[in-house]
């Protein structure tokens, strides 16, 4: 029987991961079985961060519409169930969006909120 060499297939894996590894510190991005733990961790990572980047930015715009609410004289929270019970529909990041760079129609929607709420 004849015999398998398998050299060229570990070299093509080692060298995926180590280019994976590319800008690693020390040896990291030179020694396989330095690079191999540091590429894992570094994907676990990335994937873990696509997910926080979600949570980060809706942070980010409720902050920003929080800011501009209380410039207006009403809280957040208000500013949301006023909004839900006048019917309007627009998610959070146009609203901050509206809250910095249009300040008159927020306060439109302010206004609105707190109407819908005196009801």
């Amino acid at each position: 029987m004849a015999r398998v060499k398998r050299g060229v297939n570990t070299h093509k894996r080692h060298k995926k991961l180590l280019s994976q590894a590319k800008g690693f510190y020390l040896s990291k991005h030179n020694v396989f079985r330095a690079a191999r733990p540091a590429v894992m961790r570094s994907l676990a990572t990335a994937y873990v961060g696509r997910k926080n980047r979600k949570r980060d930015f809706r942070r980010l715009w409720i902050a920003r519409i929080n800011a501009g609410a209380r410039a207006n004289g009403i809280s957040y929270s208000n500013l949301m169930h006023g909004l839900k019970l006048s019917n309007i529909d627009i998610n959070r990041k146009m609203l901050s969006e509206l809250a910095i760079y249009d300040a008159p129609a927020f306060t439109t929607l302010c206004n609105t909120a707190k109407a819908a709420i005196a009801k």
